[in-house]
């Protein structure tokens, strides 16, 4: 790297804020000039001086790629990058990448899935509440325990983080089906102790369990809509660890205020952090946490580092990797 040069680091307060963006910025090289901001417009002047955007889960807009005039690359730091406006990104020639081929939050999201999908069968959430306000609730309960073992579970989207799931479902004798775009290889669904590839409708018509692993974009948006919930079995599941507007928000709190569905587990939510008014905070059968599925400590030190490492190489003249969108000379 010849010349110093300046990059943009936008970390969100509710993923961490300047203090989780101090972390991030001293991985760069010495020669790199990081600004840590909580917007990506909170200093227009770096913005403007900016050579590479590293964001976290903040909005990268058109106007801000606008405002950009010398950047040439967003480095998201996540497997999804439907913050960033792809299509603003594409007509100005910017580059951006993610960290999917990195791995960096396979493991925990497909433990937190996990978390999740037991904390929904045992109900867990209802029974330590019970039992706070001193109430011996196992007769109530009961009926409703249910077991992984035995049952289908469905993986919406069989990427990286799709994988890790099937591997942990077999590990609970749970048969496996999955949906999406592309068949895996023979070997792959083997591997994933038999994984069957089933079109979506088929899958939300037969898993016991239901979960979403898939990537937020125009095709995928609200993929579980009022008319594909009512598909799925009164006594199905679903989690979703991936994106908020994967489903129809409020057509789950219908399924779930009607008892057509047996409960949700939800680790994102549209807009983040939700508000108030969110119907799923108070719906029944629910189980939910605040987007922590990728923000273990571990988790964070190898998502940084991944995006860290693609912004130096591109910085450094290198190929990027895990290119959505080809900038110039990509």
């Amino acid at each position: 790297m010849s010349a110093r040069q300046n990059v943009l680091a936008v970390v969100p307060p509710h993923i961490g804020g300047r203090t989780s963006g101090a972390g991030l910025a001293r991985l760069f090289p010495a020669e790199t000039d990081v600004t840590v901001v909580e917007a990506t417009d909170e200093d227009p002047a770096a913005l403007r001086a900016a050579r590479v955007i590293v964001t976290a889960l903040a909005p990268v807009t058109a106007e801000h790629l606008a405002a950009a005039p010398d950047v040439a690359l967003v480095q998201c730091a996540s497997h999804g990058y439907d913050y960033v406006d792809a299509s603003a990104a594409r007509a100005r020639g910017v580059t951006v990448c993610t960290i999917g081929s990195s791995g960096a939050e396979a493991r925990n999201v497909a433990e937190q899935t996990f978390a999740l999908l037991l904390a929904l069968a045992k109900r867990l959430v209802p029974a330590h509440n019970a039992l706070v306000e001193a109430d011996w609730a196992l007769p109530r309960l009961q009926r409703s325990l249910t077991e992984l073992s035995g049952k289908t579970l469905g993986i919406v989207g069989l990427g990286q983080i799709g994988r890790e799931v099937a591997r942990r479902a077999a590990a609970f004798d749970m048969t496996v089906v999955y949906a999406g775009r592309r068949r895996a290889a023979p070997e792959t669904e083997e591997r994933l102790g038999g994984a069957l590839h089933v079109p979506l409708e088929e899958l939300l018509r037969t898993a016991d369990y239901i979960t979403l692993h898939a990537p937020l974009t125009d095709e995928t948006r609200h993929l579980l809509d009022a008319e594909r919930l009512a598909l799925l079995k009164p006594t199905a599941f679903v989690v979703n660890t991936a994106r908020g507007a994967l489903i129809d928000q409020d057509a789950l709190a219908d399924a779930l205020e009607r008892g057509a569905l047996a409960g949700a587990g939800l680790d994102v939510f549209d807009p983040e952090p939700p508000t108030p008014a969110l119907r799923l905070l108070k719906a029944p059968n629910v189980v939910l946490s605040p987007h922590a599925a990728g923000v273990t400590r571990e988790t964070v030190v190898r998502i940084a580092m991944a995006a860290v490492r693609n912004a130096s190489d591109f910085l450094a003249g290198g190929e990027p990797r895990d290119v959505v969108v080809p900038g110039r000379g990509i």
